[in-house]
């Protein structure tokens, strides 16, 4: 069979989006959805563990911004749909929140890289963010203990860190997560 006559996938739209159960974890990649694995222990844990130091500091600065966590969907393009549901972001354009989900790109995403699919977050959601406008991206890898900071704005293009660093969050000033702190809560 040539690539030229294999069965291309069935594209759905934001309206046939809507209508999937509540239960269904799934994302759209240019049309296709995919479905996703639930979260592990060690997920949830360095989810709410980065989600609440975020959470804290924005408070502490009385901004506009404002973390989200997964389940909360992002549609980053409307034509081919695409909407992913990042494990943790920063959204600081309100204007962008209707209700329902975020139209366009968060300003700071954090993915929590799960063993079942590991190239997602270090390739497709990387090109989708990046062409989408996000302004940093993280990729945390909790059984290769390291964390990749994807900074889009500046001449830093990735870098990697070992779990027992401390880790600048690039767009602000001020902000640093010890992953030491953090390892040591998850004993790995």
């Amino acid at each position: 069979m040539t690539p030229a006559s294999q069965p291309q996938p069935e594209t759905i739209t934001l309206e046939q989006y809507e209508t999937l159960p509540e239960n269904r974890r799934a994302e759209v990649f240019d049309g296709v959805i995919y479905d996703m694995a639930s979260p592990s222990q060690i997920h949830q844990t360095l989810s709410m563990e980065l989600s609440n130091i975020l959470y804290n500091y924005l408070k502490s600065k009385k901004g506009s911004c404002q973390v989200f966590s997964a389940p909360f969907d992002v549609k980053l393009s409307d034509k081919p749909l695409t909407i992913v549901q990042p494990d943790i972001m920063i959204i600081c354009d309100k204007d962008k929140l209707d209700g329902k989900r975020c139209n366009g790109a968060p300003d700071f995403i954090i993915e929590i890289v799960s063993p079942a699919n590991p190239s997602d977050d270090y390739i497709r959601k990387l090109y989708y963010y990046k062409n989408a406008g996000v302004r940093e991206y993280w990729i945390v890898d909790p059984r290769r203990k390291t964390i990749t900071v994807n900074y889009f704005q500046s001449d830093i293009v990735s870098v990697q860190y070992p779990f027992d660093s401390v880790v600048k969050v690039n767009i602000y000033d001020d902000l640093y997560i010890n992953f030491a702190v953090i390892a040591d809560l998850l004993n790995i």
